[in-house]
């Protein structure tokens, strides 16, 4: 990289790019030991640098739902792929905010999904493929006409010595290889660099990235990095030391590696809770893509959940541009019932019970004004309506909420906590608490009692329910 000065229009200043990062081929790993000691939980070091934060003009979520996501669990059918990738087109809108999918490409099946998902002819998210660095499989992902592809490379002295007994300079070496066979062909290279949170990054991805910015420089065909939080090390407190630093890390892949927003991507796990933050802060700070899988399936502790990231692009931009945020509720009711997937019932968006409430004071503020306990109107946005679960706690404003949310009643017909049907009921699921019940009851005993309360009201209400 060339020294020079340059004039910033964003700060009005004079810039220099007086830096250089040479690879450090080192003898012996850097393994961070003073973070990762392996008989402790690792530690979150500061340096007290920050760095300006600056969100890229466009920002879209890709999918590895296909990938990462099914390595975790049963292999979906080709059926369950076709499905789910239409759904994932529709929630992303006509702008493409899910803005591609990334395949296996070895097996039949695999092959055989990418084909169908293609012939669809949509034009997002767009196919993508992520294969072993191999001629073979590069030939593969051209004959099948996939335009980019996915490689592993491993950037963390804990991979390059430890798993591959490499060196660095062998390894850089061999990644530039690969990607020269890619560029070859005419395929557009996904770079992954595996374990970036525990990486000598000035050491070794600097100067690798900088050598792939050459590669495109000279060849003209885009590369892309993506940054993989393998093992969810990465913070995004301020002043957070790198390698760790997910702001640390974007920000140095584009002022030193120069790399374009565009060509930034995030990858992160759920180990220690962060994921979605660190999803948000790559946004923040430069990467327009962050990875995700659908209700986060992956290894481990999973993938982003793409469906958490879709609500944070609402949040950070205050508009959906085209979104359809109900086919959130269409995916998780299609994992469950179509591939007996179990969502555990508080998982925010999508689980049975994330604007379900049971204490009964909670449900009296319901009875009056939604707002005061739903985390906004998740009956027109995700097509859930708020519920209440009914047991020993509800009290008669819970009991009169249930009523008014399975029945819809209009307003004008709604009943309130005084009414004698909601005391009568009250009474009842009082007496069988008293007796030694401690479940939860159904919709379907709900009913019962209501019936056999008052059964002309009843019928009354299963006739506009109708």
């Amino acid at each position: 990289m060339k020294d020079r000065i340059f004039y910033n229009d964003n700060v009005n200043l004079l810039e220099t790019h007086n830096f250089t990062h040479n690879l450090q081929d080192v003898d012996e790993p850097h393994l961070f030991r003073e973070m990762f000691d392996y008989e402790s939980v690792p530690k979150t070091l500061f340096n007290f640098m920050n760095v300006p934060m600056k969100c890229a003009k466009n920002i879209w979520i890709t999918d590895t739902t296909f990938r990462d996501g099914q390595q975790a669990q049963q292999p979906f059918t080709v059926k369950q792929i076709v499905d789910l990738y239409k759904m994932m087109s529709r929630l992303g809108g006509p702008k493409g905010l899910i803005r591609q999918s990334e395949f296996f490409i070895y097996s039949d099946k695999d092959k055989e999904a990418v084909r169908k998902c293609m012939e669809l002819g949509l034009e997002f998210p767009e196919v993508t493929s992520w294969i072993r660095a191999s001629e073979k499989d590069f030939r593969l992902v051209k004959e099948m006409g996939l335009k980019e592809t996915g490689i592993l490379v491993s950037c963390s002295d804990y991979h390059i010595f430890k798993k591959m007994n490499l060196t660095r300079r062998q390894a850089m070496d061999k990644y530039l290889s690969v990607v020269k066979q890619a560029l070859e062909i005419g395929v557009r290279p996904r770079c992954h660099f595996e374990d970036i949170t525990r990486a000598d990054y000035y050491g070794f991805v600097v100067p690798f990235a900088s050598a792939l910015k050459e590669l495109m420089d000279e060849t003209g065909i885009p590369i892309k990095i993506r940054c993989c939080d393998t093992m969810g090390y990465g913070v995004s407190y301020p002043g957070a030391a790198l390698p760790r630093s997910v702001q640390g890390i974007i920000y140095g892949l584009k002022h030193y590696a120069e790399f374009p927003n565009e060509l930034l991507e995030w990858h992160g796990h759920n180990d220690f809770y962060k994921v979605v933050t660190n999803a948000a802060t790559a946004w923040l700070y430069g990467a327009s893509g962050v990875n995700c899988s659908l209700l986060g399936i992956g290894e481990r502790t999973g993938n982003c959940p793409l469906e958490a990231m879709a609500m944070e692009y609402c949040s950070l931009r205050g508009t959906t541009d085209g979104m359809d945020l109900s086919v959130i509720t269409e995916i998780a009711e299609y994992f469950e019932r179509e591939m007996g997937y179990v969502i555990p019932p508080r998982t925010p968006f999508v689980g049975r019970c994330f604007n379900l409430t049971k204490a009964g004071i909670h449900a009296d503020g319901m009875l009056k004004d939604q707002e005061i306990y739903n985390i906004f109107d998740t009956e027109k946005i995700l097509g859930r309506p708020p519920l209440v679960a009914i047991d020993s706690h509800s009290g008669l404003a819970g009991i009169a909420y249930w009523i008014n949310a399975f029945f819809k009643l209009p307003e004008g017909k709604k009943i309130d906590k005084k009414d004698p049907l909601v005391e009568s009921l009250k009474a009842e699921i009082d007496a069988q608490y008293s007796g030694g019940r401690d479940t939860v009851l159904s919709d379907e005993e709900l009913l019962d009692l209501i019936k056999e309360a008052d059964e002309k009201r009843f019928r009354g209400f299963m006739r506009g329910h109708a």
